[in-house]
């Protein structure tokens, strides 16, 4: 039996860049994720034991999936096969599976399946890694910065363990960073450069958790950086004009878009205008569409400020209207605008309750009939049959209200859905309602 052709990725590593020739080759080398390596750990014990088991990497770009996987191959003696869910199809698949395949025959190694950005592989894809990890032909890692609980098969999710990677801190990206300095056979160390203690902490608060975009950002200043008396140096101008082409993680489809809007839209409802801005600022700088950001501050001022503050709503859309006249990035203002005033505005979900309450309401009774006093006797007919007989009409009533009248069908009559908070405009709403109903238990009780 012949060995399959080695993938064409093999065959020139004449250049790399600084990230990939920073690659950590061992654990000792890795950078953060103490949490799932440090001694007593599921990851550290299998590296330990050389015993790997299937697995899937969550987390944020430039965290050490695909690194912390090939340490996992090295260390525990297997050969490893990497996929992309974004370039590699079904020939990749098929010719990667034959490679493992001879490899298990053969008797060599076992392999280590890495599949990178799983997630973008649909659910008949993924279903196809599944009668191979079955019958060990191989062992299988998936990197995903999606929620696997969303994007992932429920198949696959149970033949392996899903490890959460978390962003890398700022000290931890600083650390990189003298690494890729001091390093003369992989990283820099044969430039002689220099960064002051204050530029590397901006260089490693640009990386916003991710090593690969702190070491392209160096790599960058490194070409730019002048010589002066046998040392490179790097201008403040020159780190400030770098990263103003670069910008902040946010995924306008993924998992960091739905948490930072879920923190706008908390902050706000947490009458926190100070946060607020902030996610609003994230958001804008990482390149959100800013009329999802207006739709969804129109939908904040009716869920979470209601008739507690009434001019909330057309405040919201007054903005949304200003910033399609403006553009951005004047028209940003009047969304910040948007955004204090409804976190600094009284709140109430009275009306928002309410609402699903009567919906639920007409669920769970179907299609009552409506009261024959209130409807319309607009024909001769109607009115033979009574329609609109015995209708009270509100304005000739004392204060314009008719005691003791129901407007629910008789199923339903008494029922409540909306309860006034006590903010803002719907303290004084409780109190006229209040009122209300104490009149109509007085009509009632004289009734009776």
């Amino acid at each position: 039996m012949s060995t399959p052709p080695l993938p064409l990725d093999n065959l020139d590593n004449r250049y790399q860049p600084l990230a990939a020739r920073l690659r950590p080759l061992s654990l000792g080398e890795f950078v953060g994720q103490d949490h799932l390596l440090r001694p007593g750990k599921s990851i550290h014990e299998a590296i330990q034991k050389k015993q790997p088991h299937s697995m899937i990497l969550w987390g944020p770009p430039g965290v050490g999936k695909t690194t912390l996987a090939k340490i996992l191959a090295t260390a525990c003696d297997y050969h490893f096969e990497s996929l992309s869910a974004v370039l590699d199809g079904v020939k990749e698949i098929r010719a990667t599976i034959e490679r493992a395949r001879f490899h298990q025959t053969s008797g060599s190694k076992q392999t280590i399946l890495f599949v990178d950005e799983v997630h973008r592989f649909n659910k008949a894809q993924q279903d196809a890694f599944l009668p191979h990890i079955e019958n060990g032909t191989v062992l299988f890692i998936g990197a995903t910065t999606e929620n696997p609980s969303f994007e992932l098969n429920n198949a696959l999710l149970s033949r392996a363990r899903v490890y959460l990677l978390k962003a890398l801190t700022v000290a931890d990206l600083e650390g990189v960073i003298d690494s890729a300095l001091k390093d003369k056979e992989r990283g820099l160390g044969n430039l002689n450069l220099s960064l002051s203690p204050t530029q590397k902490k901006i260089l490693a608060r640009a990386g916003d958790g991710d090593a690969r975009r702190a070491l392209n950002y160096l790599e960058v200043l490194s070409d730019m950086s002048d010589l002066e008396n046998g040392q490179r140096r790097i201008s403040d101008s020159h780190i400030q004009q770098v990263l103003e082409e670069g910008s902040r993680r946010f995924d306008k489809g993924g998992d960091s878009f739905y948490e930072q809007i879920s923190a706008l839209h908390k902050a706000i409802r947490g009458s926190a205008p100070d946060a607020a801005l902030y996610w609003l600022a994230r958001m804008l700088d990482g390149g959100c569409d800013p009329n999802y950001l207006a739709r969804r501050l129109v939908r904040i001022a009716s869920e979470d400020i209601g008739i507690a503050d009434p001019r909330a709503l057309p405040l919201a859309l007054s903005c949304w209207d200003s910033f399609n006249r403006l553009g951005s990035p004047e028209g940003d203002l009047a969304l910040a605008q948007a955004t204090v005033y409804l976190a600094s505005a009284p709140k109430s979900n009275a009306v928002y309750e309410a609402f699903k309450a009567a919906k639920q309401a007409v669920m769970q009774h179907g299609s009552l009939e409506v009261p024959l006093h209130l409807r319309n006797a607009s024909t001769s007919l109607s009115k033979e049959l009574g329609y609109g007989q015995d209708y009270r009409y509100a304005h000739d009533e004392e204060n314009s209200f008719a005691a003791g009248e129901n407007y629910f069908p008789p199923d339903l009559a008494g029922e409540q859905f909306y309860f006034p908070r006590n903010s803002g405009l719907e303290i004084r709403i409780k109190e006229k309602l209040e009122s209300y109903r104490s009149l109509d238990k007085k009509a009632k009780n004289k009734r009776y």
